[in-house]
């Protein structure tokens, strides 16, 4: 893709204007401790220099202070998405948008997507893929463009014609002028190619690795869940992704695949519609996350019934495999499996993740504990410690909602505070649109 004019692009976006007023006190009804998943009475917290500088109970004036209402409010840590696609967005032009736009246009539309990700209550995503992304991560981080802050995979690792192969779909003449992909754009045929794809993503400036352990369902391709890569190349990824310090985040579906991936080492099993007993003690012993994507599950699911919206090789997968994340999740969680929130947006609408808590909920799943997996849970699937909790010391990323969300989920899609490392992007009686 020819990214070279990106950034001079994003440059001309317009951001938001709100800057940091240090110090202000956000003046919270409750506060969600995310440690202990209990909300809390009235609590002050004062931010400054991006960090929170201490959390007091009551109401504490502070003098010189900037004081924020949100009496009426429960302030929650920021949440984070762990699983996200903001380069894209499904609809049924989606297949042949690939032929037709150039890298520029999915990057204007990713500037859209990441400002409504923030704006919804999200301060940080893991992007699982997509070559655009890492350049939006630095525009944000540049102060060019507004959004969340994004732990990005660049390209999906693959295997010939698995899911993430960027040809899948092309006719032979195409595919004869193209020539078959390799390392370089993601796709691996052997443990050699798996060190090299590493090792590419650490030079494109990659976060995290992602693979597609198993087929997927929104690829032009039969299958949805067979095994697409052997143990050794696994392992190999997961070894050379080891040295660089990255984490590894397996899309799986099929239950061989994911066990593969699992006794490969991966950090996360993302969507696992075939999760098994046994896959579930596997992911137990080896303390492998799972991040269940209901969300994605049930969208595409709806939309399997539009005639037209699918290609017809997706339509089944995605009739049948959709409908059952959900279950999963709730299995999942019965049987104790490490659970953290993504919800593969680019699947569904961005601006809509926070939906997920709900399904989440009607999974079977208490409120408390999703607000955990979307705060002090990404956190740890991250492997950071600077955020996922409202304490001193930590980064200033603050969303309140009215009344009490764990009492009632649906407050989360009315999201009336976001503050991201210290500075205000939507306050109280402010539209997303």
């Amino acid at each position: 893709m020819r990214l070279l004019p990106l950034l001079a692009l994003l440059a001309a976006t317009p951001v938001l204007a709100a800057q940091p007023a240090p110090p202000t006190a956000l003046h919270c009804g409750h506060l969600f401790d995310s440690r202990s998943g209990e909300v809390l009475g009235a609590h002050t917290v004062l931010v400054r220099d991006g960090k929170v500088a201490a959390v007091t109970p009551g109401r504490d004036p502070v003098a010189g202070a900037t004081s924020i209402d949100l009496s009426g409010h429960t302030c929650t840590p920021g949440w984070t998405d762990l699983h996200v696609h903001l380069g894209s967005q499904s609809s049924p032009d989606s297949y042949s948008e690939g032929f037709r736009l150039d890298d520029v246009d999915y990057a204007y539309r990713s500037v859209g997507y990441a400002e409504k990700t923030l704006l919804a209550g999200f301060t940080s995503v893991r992007d699982l893929g997509g070559d655009v992304t890492p350049h939006l991560r630095d525009a944000i981080n540049n102060g060019l463009v507004t959004g969340p802050r994004i732990w990005a995979a660049g390209k999906s690792i693959a295997t010939t014609g698995g899911h993430a192969d960027p040809t899948n779909g092309y006719n032979s003449t195409l595919s004869h002028v193209l020539g078959p992909p390799g390392p370089t754009e993601g796709v691996i045929n052997s443990v050699e190619d798996a060190r090299q794809a590493v090792r590419q993503r650490y030079k494109d400036g990659s976060d995290v690795i992602k693979i597609t352990a198993t087929g997927g369902v929104l690829s032009y391709a039969k299958s949805g869940d067979a095994p697409q890569f052997m143990l050794d190349e696994l392992k190999a990824i997961v070894k050379t992704a080891s040295d660089y310090g990255y984490k590894v985040a397996a899309h799986a579906h099929g239950e061989e695949g994911m066990r593969r991936a699992v006794e490969a080492g991966v950090t996360s099993i993302e969507h696992g519609t075939y999760m098994s007993d046994e896959v579930m003690s596997l992911m137990k012993k080896n303390g492998t996350w799972y991040i269940p994507t209901i969300h994605a599950g049930r969208f595409v699911a709806d939309k399997a019934k539009v005639d037209g919206y699918f290609p017809e090789v997706v339509r089944p997968k995605a009739a049948r495999i959709g409908a059952l994340i959900q279950d999963t999740a709730a299995r999942a969680y019965k049987a104790g499996v490490k659970m953290a929130f993504g919800t593969d947006m680019g699947v569904g609408p961005h601006g809509d993740n926070a939906r997920e808590f709900l399904y989440l909920v009607e999974a079977g799943i208490p409120a408390a504990v999703a607000l955990q997996m979307a705060t002090i849970r990404a956190a740890e699937v991250l492997g950071v410690d600077d955020q996922g909790v409202i304490e001193t010391g930590q980064r200033a990323d603050i969303v309140a909602v009215p009344g009490n969300p764990v009492q009632d989920i649906d407050a989360v899609l009315d999201v009336a505070f976001v503050m991201k490392d210290g500075v205000v992007y939507k306050q109280p009686g402010e539209s997303m649109e």
